[in-house]
């Protein structure tokens, strides 16, 4: 007995093959961790990524905390020794800006690390750990399947090929983020149905239609889609994708979805990946933090908001994050709205 267990042991201490970062990697990133190791640093590094005009003033930085003004210049220059930012003087203010090179690791790191730091230590989020797992559900190949061949019966108009495509690619790209199977048959259909749809839908007779693209689709980009399909009262069309979705819409955002569109709908809504044909479909495209991941599609118009992330920010923050997103909202469904009358009166009256 006492052989077998230190057999084992000695089994299960053999080194295996592994591929780590460089260690000259390693102190690189080590050391930008170590300089983003401190709360107003990430503040500000987030209030630069996110303020639209691409820059943000010494000035307006040194409002988000209550600290002098030398240690305001401090946490600026540590960031900027670490190459995360640059900077340029105007007159008597400094203004900063996150360094292009780096715009994709702050992106990350605001977009990906943060949120899912901040749901994993909320004491109110239930626990996803893998034993806390509900167990696969049987079968999931033989339910798509006879989900795909009931959607191909119901819409016999299109290729039966094509609608079996579909759902199983739906069901592929909501399955790589699913922490639970039992919910992933119903969420295929309704992402297989919405896909379906703007694969036929008719730019030239339909309502105007609003893509609103973030990396996790769990936060802005869903709170943007709600304020569209509310305030436009289905005049226009909204939709929502992400880059890199969540496997669920933030806290902090579900409770101001609940508010926007009732509890009902509000459960309704889930992350789901970007796909070419809601690009195709959409009149306009809006991105919200995720970069050039969209495909860029002739005549569909692009606009990108940067707008601050509800997941991470105060109470008083996300309040301040809806109302900004709202009088965007606002404009852009006036201005579409104002497009499909002149483009009607053109239809009806075309010779002037």
């Amino acid at each position: 007995m006492t052989s077998s267990v230190n057999n084992l042991d000695e089994r299960s201490c053999t080194p295996s093959a592994s591929h780590p970062i460089s260690l000259g990697a390693a102190t690189t990133v080590a050391g930008a961790l170590k300089a983003l190791a401190d709360p107003l640093r990430l503040r500000m590094l987030s209030a630069i990524a996110t303020d639209p005009r691409g820059e943000a003033c010494v000035c307006d930085l040194a409002e988000l905390a209550e600290v002098s003004q030398p240690t305001v210049s401090h946490h600026l220059k540590v960031l900027k020794d670490t190459g995360l930012l640059s900077s340029e003087r105007r007159s008597t203010w400094v203004y900063y800006r996150v360094q292009p090179h780096q715009r994709d690791a702050v992106t990350t790191l605001l977009e990906a690390f943060a949120p899912a730091a901040v749901i994993a230590a909320d004491p109110r989020v239930e626990s996803h750990s893998p034993d806390s797992k509900i167990a696969p559900m049987p079968d999931m190949d033989g339910r798509v399947t006879r989900l795909a061949s009931e959607l191909a019966d119901e819409l016999p108009e299109l290729n039966r090929d094509l609608v079996v495509a579909i759902v199983r690619e739906s069901y592929a790209g909501l399955a790589r983020t699913a922490k639970v199977a039992q919910h992933l048959i119903p969420l295929t259909e309704r992402f297989a149905r919405q896909r379906l749809t703007d694969l036929t839908r008719d730019r030239a007779t339909g309502v105007p239609q609003v893509l609103f693209v973030c990396v996790a689709n769990a936060g802005r980009s869903q709170l943007a889609a709600a304020l569209v399909n509310r305030i436009a009262e289905g005049r226009v069309i909204a939709r929502s994708a992400g880059s890199a979705p969540a496997s669920e819409v933030h806290p902090h955002v579900r409770s101001l979805l609940t508010e926007i569109d009732g509890e009902d709908q509000a459960q309704e809504r889930f992350p789901k990946p970007l796909t070419d044909d809601a690009v195709r479909a959409a009149d306009v495209v809006v991105t919200m933090g995720c970069g050039d991941v969209c495909p860029i599609i002739p005549g569909v118009r692009y606009e990108d908001w940067a707008v601050g992330d509800p997941a991470l920010a105060s109470s008083e923050g996300v309040q301040a994050i809806r109302e900004d997103i709202e009088s965007r909202v606002r404009v852009l469904v006036g201005a579409l709205l104002t497009d499909q009358e002149l483009k009607n009166e053109e239809e009806e009256y075309p010779h002037g």
